[in-house]
């Protein structure tokens, strides 16, 4: 067994005992998985948390009183060694329970509600030294009815595990395949960030490397799209003309890309860095201001072209570093919910 199959069995008990969340269960296996020097890169608002018990107090805890029911469902779990020598365990799924009590100052639906995560796990000797991770934070606020920005353009509903349903018993079919999935991907974004700069959108050879039934799962406040029409239309073309110069800044970046069998991973804390030039992308002003995006992404090949891409972005930090509050206006925007604290409300008929 190789250690990047080793670290996903060490990592098993602790998404097994998040599944029937148990609280003092999930934060003793923490501990016993992490030093105390680890480190937790988390989307916004959380951002770097050290250790596991603060790990636990601050992340899991607060959102197990919102959801008391709470439960893990992973629906893929990949492990690599990157060409640095890095040994990574890749998780996507989603956390589900039933919505009773305030969470980030989100209200509560008293309904099941859902939130996707991409978690990576970094281990050395066995241990995990680093974490980088997004939860799908606005996708519990659309479901609250409460997200307070531009809507999605993309379409935005449960986002499916791997059509091949076989995303937690990945493992190379022959020796190579692994490298292989990575390579393709590798390549595909290699052609990707040609265009705008050297050219209109057939320099990326889209169909050369994308199924023509793709789906692409973005997050939350941007949505999913389905086939290389859909994908450009909701996605990628507003993106482009936003940050045109996507791909320039790539040497300042630490990526790291790991793959098994069909699947391909990549991590990087950021991962993007461009400037936002032109207007028409989240509502956002075209200011000339650089901002580095996170964004955690899984592939899945079918038949030598990648069918399935999977990618949260931090959403919530990219609008904090261009000034937007988001949570400062979801509270503006939730006001009417409780008319008693309105100081337009009246007892008077």
């Amino acid at each position: 067994m190789s250690n990047a199959a080793d670290n996903k069995v060490l990592l098993a008990p602790l998404l097994s005992a998040m599944h029937d969340f148990e609280g003092h269960h999930v934060k003793s296996l923490l501990q016993g998985l992490m030093g105390d020097h680890a480190v937790a890169h988390l989307c916004f608002p959380f951002n770097d948390i050290f250790g596991p018990t603060h790990l636990y107090e601050t992340c899991y805890a607060p959102l197990l009183l919102a959801m008391p029911d709470l439960e893990r469902r992973d629906l893929i779990v990949l492990s690599g060694i990157t060409p640095a020598g890095n040994e990574w365990v890749g998780c996507a799924g989603h956390y589900l329970g039933t919505f009773v009590s305030p969470w980030l100052d989100i209200p509560p639906t008293g309904h099941m509600t859902h939130m996707r995560f991409h978690e990576f796990f970094r281990f050395e000797q066995g241990k995990i030294v680093e974490i980088q991770a997004i939860w799908d934070i606005p996708e519990v606020m659309l479901q609250a009815q409460a997200w307070p920005l531009s809507p999605s353009l993309g379409w935005e509903g449960f986002i499916p595990g791997p059509a091949s349903q076989d995303g937690l018993r990945i493992g190379d079919k022959h020796p190579g395949q692994g490298e292989a999935s990575v390579q393709h991907v590798l390549d595909m974004l290699t052609h990707l960030i040609l265009h705008p700069k050297q050219g209109g959108p057939e320099v990326m050879q889209l169909q050369r490397f994308w199924h023509p039934r793709m789906n692409w799962y973005g997050p939350a406040g941007i949505g999913s799209s389905r086939g290389i029409t859909g994908f450009r239309n909701w996605h990628q073309i507003p993106f482009l003309n936003a940050m045109p110069d996507r791909g320039s800044h790539d040497k300042q970046l630490d990526f790291h890309f790991f793959g098994e069998g069909e699947y391909v991973a990549v991590t990087g804390w950021p991962n993007m860095k461009q400037t936002i030039t032109q207007g028409g992308w989240l509502g956002i002003a075209p200011s000339g201001q650089e901002v580095s995006l996170r964004s955690l992404d899984f592939w899945r090949m079918d038949g030598g072209l990648i069918r399935e891409n999977w990618v949260l972005v931090d959403l919530l930090d990219l609008y904090h570093q261009v000034g937007i509050d988001v949570f400062a206006r979801l509270g503006e925007f939730n006001k009417a919910r409780n008319t008693k604290s309105s100081p337009h409300s009246t007892t008077e008929m």
